[in-house]
């Protein structure tokens, strides 16, 4: 498959002034030009910042980790794809199992937030994946096919314009990994699921996310439908980082 691979930093809610500098310059001296898309995606309190670390650069881009799904108004605490676009931000995290459990978002939440990042030129990475008790009764394809219909259903033709990321949610933080095999398995499930919607499936880069490593991202962007990785922890280690997008090139 001729399309790059997009390894995509989630910084979650980690960093400082500080210790976003160090990270960012390190990244930049690191990289150059890599034979693969970049992506970090810091807290929203930082975008200005490492936007301006950022600047007269071109390996890494900027994302989001979160967008609103209104477009204004009384939405305390929200932040609007117009005003994450007025930050340089070109990616933006949608529907993060995190999100999920602990904003309560649904997967008609996730399919508007998709919607209007869209509408204002801002890639979705959307978030799929399972929980350890939804795997262990069978019922991973059931679960990552339902959250992708939802935005399907909603973006119709734009759909080839996302990022998808599945990220079983017992992979997510705990050390676990899903093995290569089990990771291309929901892949190539998701992968049928975009060709059924659109015939544009194969420009849709699918990433894995779920404690992917230093040590394991070789072995799983050899899968054929693994496309680049969403990464945490190691996201914020540059050595980690660096190694994990050389995996990836």
């Amino acid at each position: 498959m001729s399309k790059k691979k997009l390894i995509a930093g989630n910084w979650k809610m980690n960093g400082s002034l500080a210790a976003n500098q160090t990270l960012v310059q390190a990244l930049v001296q690191g990289l150059r030009e890599p034979d693969c898309d970049v992506v970090v995606c810091p807290p929203a309190v930082y975008l200005q910042q490492v936007q301006q670390l950022l600047a007269g650069q071109t390996a890494i881009g900027l994302g989001a980790q979160d967008v609103s799904q209104h477009d204004n108004g009384a939405f305390t605490g929200d932040a609007s794809a117009a005003m994450l676009k007025d930050f340089g931000v070109r990616y933006a995290i949608v529907g993060h199992s995190e999100r999920r459990q602990h904003q309560g978002e649904t997967d008609v939440h996730v399919a508007i937030k998709v919607k209007r990042a869209l509408a204002a030129g801002i890639t979705p990475i959307v978030c799929v994946g399972e929980t350890l008790r939804e795997r262990e009764e069978g019922m991973t394809e059931f679960i990552v096919k339902r959250q992708l219909s939802a935005v399907i259903h909603l973006n119709g033709h734009c759909i080839s314009e996302i990022v998808v990321a599945y990220e079983p949610v017992w992979a997510i933080g705990t050390g676990k990994t899903a093995t290569p095999e089990q990771a291309q398995a929901v892949h190539a499930v998701l992968r049928a699921q975009l060709k059924a919607a659109t015939d544009q499936a194969d420009r849709v880069r699918i990433l894995y996310g779920g404690s992917m490593n230093a040590t394991n991202a070789a072995e799983l962007l050899r899968q054929p439908d693994i496309d680049g990785g969403l990464i945490g922890g190691a996201a914020l280690k540059a050595p980690d980082f660096l190694t994990i997008v050389a995996a990836a090139a």
